[in-house]
């Protein structure tokens, strides 16, 4: 019997839904978890940032999950066209895979800023598994 799938594995879904979405598609097909240290532009990282567990007596209950998308591009226009994106395949989404089920998914922050030659947006999600 395998290790049952909870919600620090909530990046899974987000890199499936990412990776399936045909706009996010059409924009970058380079999607990396956590880190990556040499991409060609454009290209997404995402990362767990935050996790808050509201336990239910005699079980796990759900979690609230935070997660960053980041999106790397070299124009500015072409990193909000991409953060778009990203958001419109998120944001809302409710999906089962791999035996864990997100139930909801909102964007709760956002911010931007340039680095290293590339425009960033970096959007903030909360995931409820």
């Amino acid at each position: 019997m395998g290790v049952s799938k909870t919600s620090l594995s909530a990046g899974n879904i987000i890199n499936k839904i990412l990776t399936e979405d045909a706009e996010v598609a059409s924009k970058t097909k380079l999607i990396f978890p956590i880190v990556v240290d040499k991409a060609q532009l454009p290209y997404i990282v995402y990362r767990r940032v935050g996790l808050d567990q509201n336990p239910v007596k005699g079980r796990r209950g759900s979690d609230s999950v935070t997660i960053d998308v980041v999106c790397y591009t070299k124009g500015y226009t072409e990193g909000v066209e991409l953060a778009e994106a990203v958001r419109d395949a998120l944001e809302g989404e409710q999906i089962e895979a791999d035996g864990l089920v997100m139930r909801s998914c909102y964007l709760s922050d956002s911010e931007e800023t340039w680095a290293d030659d590339a425009y960033i947006q970096s959007l903030t999600f909360t995931i409820k598994i």
